[in-house]
């Protein structure tokens, strides 16, 4: 992620994230206070590279509360669509950054917070433009709705210095085709993170999901 290189300048690579876990939960918190005993649940699962989305008011507190408070984590900021996006995640401490899309002032934005990226695109023209700018390492999504693992898969001899964390629709069942594909090195997903363990705040329920997917790894 972020693995920025140019032909005239080579650029220092940012570490991948990529290899951490067979799994990056995909969080949305509406409380902050919420964040540390949900990732402390997460990383004794197993699952360490935690996605908490910019989708609601919590999420930057969240970041901050997991980054300062569990350092076993690996916190990322999901849903960024601006610069001031990305700036915002990096002050807080997020450790990598994901797009759903990307354009090229965000693209660029991301690159120069020196924090590894994941930008995010959903067609082999996307890649290919990416992989001139550098960028090999690259979330798939709507991974399900975009064709899924049969579109990964007919990209993976065009496009072999690509790499993925499909996220979008993902579950424990569909894990493992995605996981088995060369070019995927991780999958996105919420389903160790019910709606109705969160609201009851059960982590010990969240960290028995989080072995269960943590074990997926091939």
């Amino acid at each position: 992620m972020g693995d920025v290189t140019s032909a005239s300048s080579p650029v220092p690579t940012a570490p991948s994230v990529l290899g951490l876990a067979p799994v990056i939960p995909v969080v949305v918190l509406e409380d902050a206070a919420d964040a540390v005993p949900l990732a402390r649940a997460l990383v004794s699962g197993g699952l360490p590279a935690i996605e908490v989305t910019l989708r609601t008011p919590a999420a930057l507190d969240a970041i901050r509360a997991i980054a300062r408070e569990v350092p076993q984590a690996v916190v990322g900021a999901g849903t960024l669509l601006t610069p001031e996006h990305v700036a915002a995640a990096g002050a807080v401490g997020a450790q990598f950054l994901v797009s759903p899309g990307w354009s090229p002032r965000l693209l660029h934005a991301m690159r120069d917070s020196g924090i590894p990226f994941l930008p995010g695109v959903s067609t082999a023209s996307e890649v290919v433009t990416l992989l001139e700018e550098g960028v090999t390492e690259l979330k798939f999504f709507p991974a399900e709705a975009a064709g899924g693992t049969a579109y990964l898969k007919s990209l993976a001899a065009p496009l072999p210095r690509a790499r993925f964390c499909p996220t979008g629709g993902i579950g424990l069942a569909s894990a493992p085709s995605y996981l088995a594909l060369p070019n995927v090195g991780c999958v996105g997903g919420t389903w160790m993170l019910p709606a109705d363990a969160l609201a009851a705040k059960d982590w010990d329920r969240v960290r028995r999901l989080a072995l269960e997917a943590a074990a997926l790894a091939v």
